[in-house]
């Protein structure tokens, strides 16, 4: 194994904005040294590393799940089989191409590997959290396929009941986990009407499978001075006045009301994330939420709404046994080819930072990786 590169997240920033130019730094890293692992550990060589809106938030301590500094981010990655110890050995061989499990190994798992994320030439995981490549997916598409689409499937499934012939809205559909929702979403048989504010990332979500995508952004916003016009009336047309079965909420703040408005009596209203308003918790590792998020009870109540929070990583903590079906569903579509996640670009590891800001500012459809190298120049 030859010298090699990594991000290393220093200490927690005042923000996302403050981490990347303060706190988040490359350095070198000297190949891991394998007398210092335990009999199940692995080496991986990392060639494909997920950047997640994730990572940015966590490296100032504004997500839920808090790492302290230093470490590695890169919540999700797929490389190349280094080392294995010798309990590894049944799973893992020297060359393989593998996938690495996200809840296992890397900043959102807990435990004794946090620091080992995928922004590095090489990672170490336990044999546990290495899986097979499904067939057919590339390095770049595997490293966007766990927490993304097990993301969809416990939003949209597991909380969310969502069955064949039902409409979904999805909001924040260009994203990685949005698109993924709007896989799930047709791959079980509903009905997908997106939203967004970009016509370029728009016809993309289309061409990627909604079956409706309404631009938000023209003339005509909210009277709260939201980033978005009303889209109600469309949707309710498109529903036959009706309104969804469904709505998938990945962004958060006022449009968040919108969408509720777009409802159908009893539907279920389902909170994956909240985009749109990242700085809702203090920065620095500071916990609290003195920007808090809000909703309209008066909707909920004469809509009837079932408003459900649905943390995928969270609910697997306090419930473990909900993952096994769960990975398990998500691994045999992309076996089968039911699912592909979108890559939209890459770059190489010393441009972490271009990565990373482009994931902060939306530029992308779909998952954005970065290719650490090894000192042979790969």
């Amino acid at each position: 194994m030859l010298p090699g590169h990594r991000v290393v997240v220093t200490e927690l920033g005042e923000d996302p904005a403050d981490a990347l130019e303060r706190t988040v730094v490359l350095e070198p890293q000297p190949p891991p040294d394998p007398a210092a692992l335990g009999p199940r550990d692995v080496i991986v060589e990392v060639r494909s590393a997920q950047v997640n809106w994730v990572d940015l938030i966590m490296a100032s301590g504004q997500y839920q799940h808090l790492v302290q500094p230093p470490y590695t981010p890169g919540l999700e990655y797929a490389g190349v089989v280094a080392w294995a110890g010798p309990e590894a050995a049944a799973r893992c061989a020297i060359g393989d191409e593998v996938l690495v499990d996200g809840l296992l190994a890397g900043p959102r798992s807990l435990g004794a590997y946090q620091r080992w994320g995928g922004l590095a030439s090489y990672a170490v995981a336990p044999a546990e959290a290495i899986l097979p490549i499904p067939r057919g997916l590339s390095m770049d598409q595997a490293c966007n396929l766990l927490g993304n689409y097990e993301t969809a499937y416990h939003v949209l499934i597991a909380r969310g009941r969502l069955a064949a012939g039902e409409t979904v809205l999805v909001l924040g559909a260009s994203g990685a986990t949005g698109l993924a929702a709007v896989h799930v979403a047709r791959l079980i048989g509903a009905t997908v009407i997106a939203t967004g504010r970009s016509a370029d990332k728009n016809a993309i979500v289309a061409a990627e499978g909604a079956h409706h995508v309404i631009d938000t952004s023209a003339p005509g916003a909210p009277g709260d001075g939201a980033p978005f016009r009303s889209f109600k009336d469309e949707v309710k047309a498109l529903t036959g006045g009706r309104g969804v079965d469904v709505v998938y909420d990945g962004v958060g703040g006022p449009i968040s009301v919108e969408a509720m408005r777009c409802a159908r009596f009893g539907a279920r209203y389902l909170i994956a994330g909240w985009a749109a308003t990242p700085t809702v918790a203090r920065g620095k590792g500071g916990r609290g939420a003195p920007n808090v998020n809000t909703l309209p009870t008066n909707l909920m109540m004469m809509k009837s709404l079932d408003v459900l929070g649905c943390p995928a990583a969270i609910s697997v903590a306090m419930d473990p046994s909900i993952r096994p079906p769960r990975l398990a569903q998500v691994l045999a579509w992309a076996e089968a080819g039911a699912i592909r996640p979108r890559v939209a670009r890459t770059w190489p590891l010393a441009s972490f930072r271009e990565a990373m800001r482009a994931k902060w500012r939306g530029d992308l459809v779909g998952g954005c990786v970065v290719h650490p190298a090894v000192a042979r120049g790969e």
